[in-house]
């Protein structure tokens, strides 16, 4: 048998292969140690160990067999598996909104190279006419890719590129934005787009998927679908991210850009708006507004675009026992702005204490949060956090720790003036700090409690 039909196979796993006669893309019966399983063999990534086999079950997940376990193999059928997203040219409808699709990497549609192992996105209009038809009954698509990497690697440089952008797809008059990103940073994308991009005409919609589109529980198309009619159909004009509601696939919500975070690292759901409520659910049809009060759809082009950014900021996560080497190093190094995720009502140990007054006498600006994520610093209550503020630390009150960090690189991007600075952190855009948070903004509930078992019980049989 020819070495190509063992695409990304070496060493063990490929003698087994050869050993059963079994090729890549070959419908296989596989008898282990651990019980029997059919599937397609699937290709290996040249960078792959040489200990397992892959198979596509009929779920349509992938599975590793660890050759050690393998007692016989059988090919029962073969048909080599063609994964390119298929290519067609998509139409202009008159009268539908013009929506334009920004790319940063994200993987909202997408193939799978098998050579690398990498999720290849689908992203020009034709390819992602081809992987989601369904974008052409709802706007008129175009996209520009400006970046390609992945979301841990977004940051000030791509956050300044976004905002002018966008600043200038608004000028020349779309209808709405979408922003193809990756998942884990997503929320930070939000809130420095919030910051960067205010008193936008056009709503802004940052979209990703939580499982690749060769996944049959992808959430990948209905995101983008959802996406699409907020940007072309909404009337909610504001920087918001928008991604699954329920674990089913019902609707999606649409979140604000201050108040949104990732809270699980795989469910498709995992978006949540954190001490308030979405702002929106969005169907493939319609909106329907959950908050009241937001920015209204405007047909004039008028536009804030304040792409600015300090890099030399940072976020510390107080944990007991902290040494002041920690803020001492960080003031060493030249930072100018430091987020404390503090305990209960914004507390940290009073070992701390001088290293925080050396670093504010320096002039570091810092700025305390809760890493509780839900409720308000409050530093009058307890001595502790009086002395903090004596000693110049300043409350975000319900601000989230990352969007404090954001919002305080955003503004010590424009002054080091403290009192300027100061005014720009606490002086609300759009609504990352509130006066209240409402009643039904905090909701988590824990399985085993009567109540909540039997509110479950009406949706999970």
């Amino acid at each position: 048998m020819s070495e190509d039909i063992f695409q990304g196979y070496k060493g063990k796993s490929l003698e087994v292969l050869k050993k059963y006669n079994v090729r890549v893309w070959g419908q296989t019966n596989i008898v282990t140690t651990r019980g029997s399983f059919k599937g397609t063999v699937l290709p290996r990534s040249e960078t792959d160990d040489d200990k397992h086999i892959v198979l596509k079950i009929a779920t349509g997940y992938n599975i590793g067999i660890d050759i050690e376990t393998i007692q016989d193999m059988k090919e029962t059928g073969y048909q080599k598996a063609n994964y390119k997203i298929p290519e067609k040219e998509f139409p202009y409808t008159k009268g539908k909104p013009s929506v334009k699709l920004l790319g940063t990497g994200g993987t909202i549609a997408s193939r799978l190279d098998y050579r690398t192992g990498a999720v290849i996105p689908a992203f020009s209009p034709g390819e992602l006419y081809g992987a989601v038809p369904e974008l052409a009954d709802i706007c008129n698509l175009t996209t520009e890719k400006l970046f390609a990497v992945f979301s841990e690697n977004m940051g000030p440089e791509q956050y300044k590129a976004l905002a002018i952008a966008i600043g200038k797809e608004i000028e020349n008059g779309i209808d709405g934005i979408i922003i193809g990103h990756g998942t884990d940073t997503l929320g930070h994308t939000a809130a420095a787009l919030t910051f960067m991009i205010q008193n936008s005409p056009v709503p802004i919609i940052l979209v990703g998927s939580q499982r690749s589109s060769d996944r049959p529980s992808s959430d990948a198309a209905l995101n983008l679908m959802h996406a699409a009619y907020a940007a072309g159909h909404s009337d909610i004009a504001e920087v918001m991210v928008c991604m699954f509601g329920p674990t089913s696939d019902e609707y999606g919500f649409l979140h604000r850009g201050t108040r949104v975070r990732k809270m699980h690292s795989s469910y498709r759901s995992t978006f949540r708006t954190i001490s308030d409520v979405p702002l929106a659910t969005v169907r493939r049809g319609s909106v329907t507004p959950i908050k009241t009060e937001y920015n209204h759809r405007r047909k004039d082009r008028k536009v804030k675009i304040l792409p600015y950014f300090e890099e030399k900021v940072a976020i510390v996560y107080y944990y007991p026992n902290m040494q002041p080497d920690m803020i001492d190093s960080l003031v060493e190094n030249g930072y100018k702005g430091i987020i404390i995720a503090g305990t209960g009502l914004g507390h940290i140990n009073k070992p701390l204490y001088p290293a925080i007054e050396r670093a504010t006498k320096k002039g570091v600006h810092i700025y305390m949060t809760v890493q509780t994520l839900w409720g308000f610093v409050n530093m009058f209550v307890y001595d502790t956090g009086r002395d903090l503020m004596d000693k110049g630390i300043i409350p975000a009150e319900n601000m989230l720790p990352e969007v404090a960090y954001i919002k305080l690189g955003w503004a010590l991007g424009q002054t080091n003036d403290r009192e300027e600075v100061k005014k720009l952190m606490l002086t609300p855009i759009n609504d990352e700090t509130t006066l209240k948070e409402p009643y039904n903004g905090y909701l988590i509930y824990q399985g085993g409690v009567p109540e909540v078992e039997s509110f479950i019980k009406k949706f999970r049989k």
